[in-house]
């Protein structure tokens, strides 16, 4: 049986900032900016590309599920700058979009370059490939605070991010003082979970930064956030977004929102916990995210909401202190 949700849109009062910690952008000018769609071999296992928890969309690989005909927000920075103004999102984490450029960082770049005051830019490279130390000794000081690994073609995850060069790449982030963000597997993410913990022993000041919280199985107990994940919770330099994504694959398992937000919270604390509206994959228009990110903080305190909206995310990508 599905569960009741305590919060309803424009339930939750909330007037403070927000920050959000997970947002693609795209170009409407495929010139200057040409997509380079990667081409995905067939899975080894014979299992379909898209599997649960990812459903329908229209760009990429599809992070939502929003009923039978979604809307896909597919934002400039532009349109998002002014997305921004109208709901009091103050800043926000412009995440490279792979799927549709995979490690071209040119616009999401440039973006943040336009918008230094509002934007940050978290790029995409593959930490095996011999040119990323330099790429991102070159993107660094152009607004590019965060390295994401989004795995295009990878079987053996561990592998891939624990290989020497690999090992390099998150030596180099480290002393960049970039934030390594982690795409997070559609299913099974709890087997990256001892190669996350190694690295983060292993580098013990480098922030990182797991996407959709690593994907628990929200229907198991507890909402899938026990003991599988008592390490990460032990270190202090992993933190979370909490998604539009993970909203949507909430809702579809019949889990109210606010519920897995509140096991979050509780488990690893509200200062680790951010919110990010994945929109430009995830479906919905951007005043849909937020609203539906202010009610699913309906069983946080006053002070837990204010950090997941904004100090979490403000705090992990730009430094910000309160």
């Amino acid at each position: 049986m599905a569960e009741k949700s305590e919060a309803t849109a424009g339930a939750v009062s909330y007037t403070g900032p927000l920050y959000d910690s997970h947002a693609h952008l795209v170009s409407a000018d495929t010139e200057r900016y040409p997509r380079n769609v990667p081409k995905l071999d067939p899975p080894k296992d014979g299992k379909p590309f898209i599997r649960p928890p990812f459903g329908p969309g229209t760009l990429g690989i599809p992070g939502g599920m929003h009923g039978p005909a979604p809307i896909n927000e597919k934002p400039s920075a532009e349109s998002m700058a002014q997305w921004m103004a109208e709901t009091n999102v103050v800043g926000m984490a412009a995440v490279q979009k792979g799927m549709i450029y995979n490690t071209d960082n040119s616009y999401i770049v440039d973006s943040a370059q336009a918008y230094p005051d509002r934007m940050v830019a978290v790029i995409i490279l593959d930490p095996a490939a011999p040119e990323t130390p330099a790429l991102m000794r070159d993107l660094h000081p152009r607004g590019a605070v965060s390295v994401r690994f989004f795995p295009i073609n990878v079987d053996d995850k561990a592998a891939w991010l624990t290989s020497p060069a690999a090992l390099e790449v998150w030596a180099l982030a480290d002393e960049l003082g970039m934030v390594v963000d982690l795409e997070a597997p559609p299913y099974d993410a709890h087997l990256l979970h001892p190669t996350v913990e190694m690295i983060a022993d292993r580098f013990p000041t480098l922030q990182i930064a797991l996407d959709h919280i690593f994907m628990p199985v929200v229907t198991d107990a507890d909402y899938g956030i026990g003991a599988r994940y008592d390490g990460f919770a032990a270190r202090d330099t992993i933190t979370y977004k909490f998604t539009s994504l993970n909203m949507d694959y909430i809702r579809e398992a019949g889990v109210a929102p606010e519920r897995v937000l509140r096991r979050a919270v509780d488990f690893f604390g509200a200062d680790k916990v951010m919110w990010g509206s994945d929109i430009g994959t995830s479906s919905g228009t951007y005043r849909e995210m937020v609203d539906r990110a202010i009610a699913s903080t309906a069983l946080l305190t006053e002070e837990e909401r204010r950090k997941v909206l904004h100090d979490t995310g403000r705090r992990v990508f730009t430094g910000w202190i309160a």
